[in-house]
């Protein structure tokens, strides 16, 4: 787009009586706002490039934030044991959706109970406790996406 098209497209959008006109090619992004009789052109360089460099300053903050919060959570819930989710799936507290929940808050639990099903690929995979005790908090909603090692349950042995 070169200097004449650009002036004949501020003279287009003045006439029109429209307030803000976007217009996002390959190579150019321009943005022209009427108001108070005012006209403002805003040309940049490649959109391409931008989002390179903003990717990794973008993905630090989220990398580092769980972090930051795992700690805390480990030192209130220290005394539970968490039962971790052991594939990538969706979570489920029933066998079906007509039938009973396995596992409740408050429910004493015995090693190889069922907990729960994650479904991976098609797949029912029932999750059973490798621990005894009492189940202090689930903390995936039913029918949420669960990822690797994502904590589901919380466990109090004593």
């Amino acid at each position: 787009m070169d200097l004449k098209d650009i002036q004949n497209l501020i003279k287009f959008v003045a006439k029109s009586g429209a307030s803000e006109v976007k217009l996002e090619t390959d190579d150019v992004k321009i943005t022209i706002k009427t108001g108070s009789e005012e006209t403002t052109i805003v040309q940049q360089m490649p959109m391409a490039q931008m989002p390179q460099m903003q990717m990794p300053v973008a993905q630090a903050p989220v990398a580092s934030t769980p972090a930051a919060e795992t700690p805390v959570a480990e030192s209130e819930d220290s005394k539970y044991i968490t039962v971790k989710s052991p594939i990538i799936g969706t979570f489920y507290r029933k066998p079906s959706p007509d039938k009973p929940l396995f596992v409740e808050v408050g429910q004493n639990i015995a090693e190889g109970d069922v907990l729960c099903i994650i479904e991976a690929m098609k797949l029912f995979n029932e999750i059973e406790s490798e621990v005894s005790g009492k189940v202090v908090k689930i903390l995936v909603d039913d029918s949420s996406p669960v990822e690797f090692d994502q904590p589901l349950f919380l466990v109090d042995p004593s």
